[in-house]
């Protein structure tokens, strides 16, 4: 198996927007609590990728990571810079993705290492994100050496729109 990460400009982003949409939607159908609730179509997914995430990398505002697995772009997470000018020493984790099909096979860590490589790069020094309190991502980002700063309950509405659940906010400094 051969694992890949990369960095995506417009022009990959165009290129991969199907399997970046594909990513998506099979993940909100699943269950993920990555701000979108249910009826989530493809082409909701499709939009967010042509729409919000092509912008912000246009801008240079977002970096978009993509990871293949044999070819297949399976994974995918943002680096999202675009904040007010007093937060211009960190960013935001943003849509950390993998496929159902694709996972445990360690490519959200692999994704994860990648954006912390960039953010230094870029000089960075810290990474903040938001996850469902309780969501199996959570231990991966602890495991990662993120920080809880704490919980705020009903914080988002599910994507089967039935409840709202809590997000922990973590960080990380670089």
């Amino acid at each position: 198996m051969t694992f890949l990460i990369e960095k995506l400009d417009v022009a990959g982003l165009d290129t991969n927007s199907d399997a970046l949409a594909d990513i998506l939607h099979a993940a909100v159908q699943a269950g993920a609590r990555v701000g979108f609730i249910w009826p989530f179509s493809r082409e909701d997914a499709r939009a967010f990728f042509t729409g919000k995430v092509r912008d912000g990398v246009a801008g240079g505002r977002r970096v978009l990571f993509a990871a293949s697995v044999d070819g297949r772009v399976v994974g995918t997470v943002q680096l999202d810079m675009d904040l007010p000018p007093n937060q211009t020493h960190r960013a935001d984790v943003s849509k950390l993705l993998v496929h159902p099909d694709a996972r445990r096979q360690g490519l959200a860590r692999k994704l994860m290492i990648a954006l912390e490589d960039e953010a230094r790069a870029r000089g960075l020094a810290l990474v903040v994100l938001d996850t469902r309190t309780g969501d199996a991502a959570e231990p991966l980002y602890s495991g990662l050496g993120y920080e809880t700063a704490g919980q705020i309950p009903h914080f988002a509405l599910a994507p089967e729109g039935d409840r709202m659940d809590a997000t922990t906010y973590m960080f990380k400094r670089l």
